[in-house]
């Protein structure tokens, strides 16, 4: 163990991580496009993005450059009675790019707070309405949408948090039938969902304060995607009761699905839409959520009683918003989307391999996203499987964390074609070394 592993082990608490059986973390200290590097000066491909963030890589020279121009302008100033140049034009940058459909940017600092800011702006819209009954949200069953307490309550189906649940605000699940590359069975079971979903809104009908959805890929929940149809029948169904629809983009946003929002799929835009993880490429801090002008009407009047009481003190931090607007410039510099449809070629062309693979099934890709499942793999976080192969991947000088019996590849847009190949190798190989582990079966 480094003498920086050690130090870390004797003062850090790290996310996710039961301290009393992990291994010690990984020591990175640089980083570049897809690559990390460890003390020792070994590269670990970036299969994941760094939980999905670094959308352009690491260490990009005009986002470097953007933070470091900024730096000697403005590092900080409080949001509340202030404004700066970078917040303004971010919030025009984006807006454009969602569409007509948003008006108003709400800045936060992660995706967590940006959805817990969706679910108090929906409870108390029906609230300054005088629709005092409208306190039930609904979600997907598996959803995941952060670690707040509100977020946590609409992340039920998750399993992370049942240890809170007494502290949680009133949720109901809807089902999220997933599919996969070949499911056969995939429009029956969205009939009967939809079925359930109809009683659910009979049921609650003039209760239910909003629903709030992870768009077509559910991130926590094993990379489990649903039809673009399905999501949008169930917007469709929503909406017909007057309920406002929270689209989670904070995993699916900016190109993940092979659009630059999730929610563009279906050809519906929800009421509002939450953002963060891509929105700086990982550098900063930073979430979003949006919405309309008509939404946004609701909490102006003429006292504080109708304001959306709620702040950060990072909200609109402009280190952050600078780094986030050079971001989506890029995308249209660099062409970024063009590549998310390569990479999206790459996945597709490797899936007879993977079909033809005796342990491997339920194959899925997504814009960038490639992920199958193990055949008799063992469900559940950190399932012994998936720790094997974590660690062997690392070993291997692959970051590819499976979540349970999934496996899969989120990988930074500049990742290079001959990169993809050893990704594959590799994540292939792992599956053999699985094998001999467990003698063979």
């Amino acid at each position: 163990m480094t003498d920086l592993q050690q130090r870390d082990r004797r003062h850090l608490w790290h996310p996710y991580t039961q301290h009393g059986t992990e291994t010690a973390p990984v020591a990175i200290v640089r980083a570049k496009a897809a690559s990390l590097f460890d003390a020792q000066g070994r590269e670990i491909l970036d299969l994941i993005s760094s939980w999905w963030t670094c959308v352009h890589g690491h260490a990009h020279p005009a986002l470097n450059e953007a933070l470091c121009t900024q730096a000697g302008q403005l590092e900080h100033v409080m949001f509340a009675g202030f404004t700066h140049p970078r917040a303004v034009e971010l919030a025009e940058v984006l807006l454009d790019k969602l569409g007509d459909r948003f008006d108003r940017v709400f800045y936060s600092d992660n995706g967590s707070t940006a959805n817990e800011v969706a679910l108090k702006m929906a409870y108390q819209y029906w609230r300054n309405r005088g629709e005092a009954g409208r306190n039930l949200f609904l979600c997907f069953e598996g959803d995941y949408h952060g670690d707040t307490l509100g977020a946590m309550s609409v992340s039920k189906g998750s399993g992370f948090f049942t240890l809170f649940e007494d502290l949680m605000c009133a949720a109901k699940t809807i089902p999220f039938p997933a599919t996969f590359i070949g499911d056969e069975t995939i429009a029956a079971r969205e009939q009967a969902a939809l079925a359930q979903l109809e009683t659910i809104l009979e049921a609650h009908r003039g209760q239910i304060a909003a629903v709030i959805l992870e768009p077509l890929l559910q991130g926590a929940a094993g990379i489990r995607v649903c039809r673009p149809e399905y999501l949008r029948a169930v917007t469709e169904r929503v909406r017909s009761h007057g309920v406002l629809v929270i689209f989670d983009e904070v995993a699916t946003g900016f190109g993940r699905t092979g659009k630059m929002f999730a929610f563009e799929h279906i050809g519906l835009a929800p009421d509002i839409i939450c953002l963060s993880k891509g929105l700086t490429s990982g550098y900063m801090p930073l979430a979003v959520t949006a919405v309309s002008e008509a939404l946004f009407a609701q909490f102006s009047g003429p006292d504080f009683t109708k304001a959306l009481a709620h702040g950060h003190s990072f909200t609109g931090n402009p280190l952050a918003c600078a780094v986030a607007l050079r971001s989506l410039q890029l995308f249209d510099e660099e062409d970024t989307m063009h590549r998310v449809q390569e990479i999206q070629q790459r996945h597709l062309a490797l899936v007879p391999t993977l079909k033809a693979h005796p342990r491997i099934e339920k194959i899925r890709v997504l814009g960038s996203i490639l992920a199958f499942d193990l055949k008799g793999g063992r469900a559940g976080y950190k399932s012994s499987e998936s720790l094997f192969l974590r660690d062997w991947y690392l070993s291997h000088g692959l970051n590819i964390r499976p979540y349970g019996k999934t496996i899969y590849l989120m990988p930074p847009y500049c990742i290079t074609d001959t990169q993809l190949d050893r990704a594959y190798e590799g994540m292939l190989a792992g599956l053999e070394a699985l094998d001999s582990s467990q003698g063979g079966s």
